[in-house]
């Protein structure tokens, strides 16, 4: 995903400056899921201290989904459903490239990425705070309760298991904060 990023800090003098105002570094566009992406926009320590130290840990996350107490800025482009029932998609692929380019994914998806039955159902150890962007989602609960979701709208998802679900013909794009927690 393609997603200007502008980071504000203090100068010497303290003063507001412009740090830094480029494309997020650590982004994705599936090959195997056309239309799915990503971009970590912005990832905090649990131990944050300010002022900003000039670090931009967005590019030495070596995990997709934050630690207890910190937390992490993502843009997300989601696929149609229609994607995933098509001749041509490739699962097999499509969960290795997923693994790949989310790191530790793997483990908290423990192999639930694309579920016959229930795909991408799963579960993360995180407090989430999203935010429809553009386009339509339905965020879908194991029991089959569901929401269904357009710009603007807000979900507070806590620990919960979950599938977002697009059945548009058109990719969906969602920001969020996820905040690790302890379980």
């Amino acid at each position: 995903m393609n997603v200007r990023r502008v980071v504000i800090g203090t100068g010497p003098a303290g003063e507001s400056v412009v740090v830094s105002d480029e494309s997020a570094p650590r982004s994705h566009d599936f090959v195997h899921t056309p239309g799915y992406g990503y971009a970590i926009m912005w990832d905090s320590p649990a131990d944050l201290r300010l002022p900003f130290d000039g670090i931009d840990r967005s590019l030495a996350t070596d995990i997709f989904f934050p630690m207890p107490g910190e937390t992490r800025f993502l843009a997300m482009s989601i696929p149609p459903d229609s994607l995933f029932t098509s001749a041509e998609f490739d699962a097999a692929a499509a969960a290795a490239e997923a693994i790949e380019y989310t790191p530790g994914a793997g483990e908290i998806f423990a192999g639930e990425i694309f579920e016959v039955d229930n795909p991408d159902m799963h579960e993360t150890p995180t407090v989430d705070y999203s935010i429809v962007f553009d386009g339509e989602v339905w965020l879908e609960l194991p029991g089959g309760g569901e929401a269904h979701l357009t710009r603007g709208d807000v979900v507070v998802l806590q620990d919960a298991r979950h599938a977002w679900r697009n059945k548009t013909d058109s990719p969906a794009t969602m920001y969020g904060v996820m905040v690790g927690a302890n379980k």
